[in-house]
C-alpha cells in the first residue's frame, strides 16, 4: 500500500464541508472564479485566499450533479466549448498524478467532493499554488475544472475523473 506525502496528507485532511459562506468584501490577496457550465450555466464561485504557506480555496458551488466529483486547478485561463481548452493539471514540477501515484501530485491537484441537492460548499488548502510555489498567472493562466465523475487519485494523466462539467478561470491567458 501506497503511502501519502505529508503535503498530499495535509491537502486531503484539509477538504473541510462548510455552511454556505456569506458574501463579503474581496480582500487583499483574494480572487473570486466564477464557475460556468459547458452552456453557461452559472454554478457558483471559489474564491481564493492567499496564505503564506499557500491558497485556500473555497468554493459556494450550486446546480452540481448530486455525487463524487473530482475538482483541479488546470494549466489554462481558458473555459471554451468543453473545457479541453484549459489543458491539463497544472503541473509545473512534472510530477505523477495523483495523491496516490508514486512521484505524485501536480500541483492542480486537490481532494474530490460531493455534492448533495445541487450544492457544495467546502474549503480546500492546497500548499502547492501560491506564495512561494508555482503561479498560476503565467503567460498561458490557469482555471479551476470540476469533472464528472471522482478522481481515483491514481490513474495517469487525469484519475479517469470523467467529463469536465464545469470551468472558471483564475488567470486569463495572456
Amino acid at each position: 500500500m501506497m503511502s501519502l506525502s505529508k503535503t498530499a496528507a495535509a491537502a486531503m485532511a484539509l477538504l473541510v464541508p462548510m455552511a454556505a459562506p456569506a458574501l463579503a468584501q474581496q480582500a487583499a490577496g483574494e480572487s473570486v472564479v466564477a464557475i460556468k457550465g459547458v452552456d453557461g450555466t452559472d454554478h457558483g464561485t471559489v474564491t481564493l485566499r492567499q496564505t503564506p504557506q499557500g491558497m485556500l480555496l473555497v468554493a459556494a458551488l450550486k446546480g452540481v450533479p448530486d455525487g463524487e466529483h473530482s475538482f483541479h486547478v488546470h494549466e489554462k485561463g481558458l473555459c471554451e466549448a468543453k473545457f479541453e481548452s484549459a489543458g491539463g493539471h497544472f503541473n509545473p514540477d512534472g510530477k505523477a498524478h495523483g495523491y496516490m501515484a508514486e512521484g505524485g501530485p501536480h500541483a492542480g491537484d486537490m481532494p474530490n467532493f460531493t455534492a448533495t441537492g445541487g450544492t457544495a460548499n467546502f474549503q480546500v488548502f492546497n500548499p502547492m499554488i501560491g506564495s512561494g510555489s508555482a503561479a498560476l498567472d503565467d503567460a498561458d493562466g490557469s482555471s479551476l475544472v470540476i469533472h464528472s465523475g471522482a478522481d481515483d487519485y491514481v490513474s495517469q494523466p487525469a484519475g479517469k475523473a470523467g467529463d469536465r462539467i464545469a470551468c472558471g478561470v483564475i488567470h486569463p491567458a495572456k
